[in-house]
């Protein structure tokens, strides 16, 4: 059986993963489903919710797992894990990224989200500089992320997302091949995305080639539109 970890993205909480999460225990897996610095479980000020800081504590969930795992990042969790390959790669099996974005050594998350007119993300984002966060404008955050959800679950999740760390989101990730680049990569495409496009997806793990790529024809957030069909990717990956 597999340990698995798995990271929310920008904006969002473990909450998302709950559809998930039972289906990969009831197949006798472990799961560990992470909340990142300022967020559920694990409150944090703005200026501790950096990358460096989300890199670390999932490093640290991966390390007490105690055993290799199967490390799950959705949206901006992709670079999160990446970051956290580079600080514990021999911990980790596998480096599943779930329409998430992937980056290589330098990459920070507005140049690999930029020069994509479809996406409806960039072009909505609210900036707070007074404290340093930001969030995503009321009015498009059902057809950006969650366009194959049901009302109710786009309206629950619409109202759970909290602001995001504009430190967090502007870093950039260092990492080097013999480290996270060792760790081997799985690519869980979403054709329906209007946040991080099929476009830009195919961009990255095109430039970060992937030992596998699975395709969905779902929107950004594939935990609540079709759970069941991404919990049989992870069991399928996890083996």
């Amino acid at each position: 059986m597999a340990a698995f970890v798995l990271v929310h993205g920008a904006w969002s909480s473990s909450w998302v993963w709950e559809r998930v999460a039972p289906r990969l225990e009831e197949a006798g897996h472990r799961v560990d489903a992470v909340d990142l610095p300022g967020r559920g479980t694990n409150p944090a000020l703005p200026a501790e919710m950096t990358l460096d800081a989300y890199s670390r504590h999932v490093a640290d969930r991966v390390e007490a797992a105690g055993e290799p795992v199967v490390l799950v990042g959705h949206s901006m969790g992709g670079m999160s894990i990446t970051g956290a390959a580079e600080l514990v790669p021999g911990r980790i099996a596998k480096l599943v990224y779930v329409t998430a974005f992937l980056p290589g050594d330098g990459d920070a998350l507005p140049e690999l989200a930029k020069g994509n007119p479809d996406e409806l993300v960039q072009p909505n984002v609210v900036v707070d500089e007074a404290t340093g966060l930001c969030t995503i404008r009321d009015e498009v955050q059902r057809e950006a992320f969650y366009g194959e959800c049901s009302a109710e679950d786009a309206a629950r999740a619409t109202a759970s997302r909290v602001p995001e760390s504009l430190a967090a989101i502007g870093a950039p990730v260092h990492i080097t091949e013999e480290r996270a680049g060792s760790v081997p990569r799985i690519y869980i495409e979403c054709t329906e995305d209007r946040a991080i496009t099929i476009g830009q997806q195919r961009r990255m793990w095109g430039a970060r080639p992937c030992v596998q790529v699975i395709t969905m024809a779902s929107d950004h957030a594939p935990m609540l539109c079709a759970p069941q069909e991404l919990a049989g990717h992870l069991l399928a990956v996890a083996g």
